[in-house]
Formats: C-alpha cells, sequence, structure tokens
C-alpha cells in the first residue's frame, strides 16, 4: 500500500496521511494486515473509531439523547442529568468523568474511583478499561496504566490498534468481508456501522480495484 493509496483509500487530506501513513504501516505489519481486503478494513474501522484519523481521546461530551449509545447502564434520570442540553456549551470535564464512571466503572479491570474516566478509549482504536491497557502496554512494552496518555503519540494510538485487532482475531472476519461481525468485535455493538461500511467500500476501491463488484455484493 503506497502512501497514495492510502490517502485515498482513508480519504485524507496530505497532511494527515503524512502523519499516519508510517505508523499505520507498522501496526499493520506487526498484526499480520498483510492482504489489500485486510487493510481495507482495517482503515475503515480505525478510521471510524477516531472521527477520521482526528481523535486519538474518547470524548464523553453527549447530548442527553447521545448518552443512549450507552444503553442500559445509564437511566433516563442520569441522562436528563449529565447529558447536553441543547442550550449548553460543551460538558466539562467533571460532568464528562461522572459519565465515565457510570458507564466504565467497576467492569473490566476498572475498580478504582476514577478509572473510567483515566481509562476512556484513546489511540486509534480507543483502547478502554484498565485491563486492556495493562495487556497492551505489556504487549507493546509501555507504561499505559501508569500514563494512559502515551496512546496519543501517533505511533502507540497505531500499534495499540494493530495490538486489539490481532488480540481479537480481527483478521477472519476481514478474510470473510464481514463488517458486521468485525464491527461487533470492535465495537461491542453495531454503532456506527453505514460509517464503517461505506468506509470499507471506499478502501476497497483503492486496494481491491479489481474486485469491486464482487467485494460490494459480499456486503
Amino acid at each position: 500500500m503506497t502512501k497514495n493509496e492510502f490517502m485515498r483509500a482513508t480519504g485524507l487530506t496530505a497532511e494527515l496521511a503524512n502523519r499516519w501513513y508510517h505508523p499505520v504501516r507498522v501496526a499493520m505489519e506487526s498484526s499480520d494486515i498483510d492482504t489489500p481486503l485486510r487493510q481495507a478494513h482495517f482503515l475503515a474501522q480505525t478510521g471510524v473509531e477516531s472521527g477520521g484519523f482526528r481523535h486519538l481521546e474518547e470524548s464523553l461530551n453527549y447530548s442527553v439523547e447521545g448518552l443512549k449509545i450507552f444503553g442500559s447502564r445509564l437511566s433516563a434520570e442520569q441522562r436528563e442529568r449529565w447529558g447536553r442540553q441543547a442550550s449548553e456549551p460543551p460538558l466539562s470535564a467533571a460532568r464528562q468523568s461522572e459519565i465515565a464512571e457510570c458507564v466504565y466503572g467497576g467492569r473490566y479491570g476498572n475498580v478504582d474511583s476514577g478509572d473510567g474516566w483515566k481509562f476512556r478509549g484513546r489511540g486509534l482504536k480507543q483502547i478502554t478499561f484498565r485491563s486492556n491497557y495493562a495487556a497492551c502496554g505489556k504487549a507493546l512494552g509501555l507504561a499505559l496504566e501508569e500514563n494512559p496518555d502515551l496512546l496519543l503519540d501517533v505511533m502507540h494510538a497505531a500499534c495499540s490498534a494493530g495490538w486489539f485487532w490481532r488480540e481479537k482475531g480481527c483478521n477472519q472476519f476481514a478474510d470473510s468481508n464481514d463488517v458486521r461481525a468485525l464491527t461487533r468485535c470492535i465495537n461491542g455493538g453495531f454503532n456506527g456501522l453505514n460509517a464503517r461500511i461505506s468506509r470499507t467500500l471506499q478502501a476497497q476501491r483503492v486496494l481491491l480495484p479489481d474486485a469491486q463488484q464482487e467485494v460490494m455484493g459480499l456486503l
């Protein structure tokens, strides 16, 4: 995959493509993302997770309606109390922290007060929860439990996504061109599924031009 192909497959500006091309290549090479089909799916999924390779840290600046994304983890009363009202400015860090504690606290290693906020999503994959930070840090040789913000570095951000991809066996879903199963593996649900399908098609048109119609038919 050339830098030009990367830029067209992701829809990035030249500036962002220059920033991300090498880290993403390193991440793919270290995680057996070694076919055009696997690469297309990886670029699509990380593109959605990171808001187009622009956001490496999870924002919990949700509206009342937007908080429904967390389902039963937040009651209607909690959504009203913590969610951003139509006339409000962006939520303060304190309110976002309360949301994080409620939806992420008490599971996957988040046992201490403040863990939900401390171990919110970061990196191209938005690694979340203390247990995932610990495992990812061990694999990459990074002290992520002590310093979660290391995943804001572009190389670490990309390689953490590669680690998650390999750890969760995502290549099997990419090989079968199953965007839905891949999305569930990465997201835990189907949030942003249409955007993931759209980005996958865009990447496949560039990286698999001769298989375009077949690939689109499989989706």
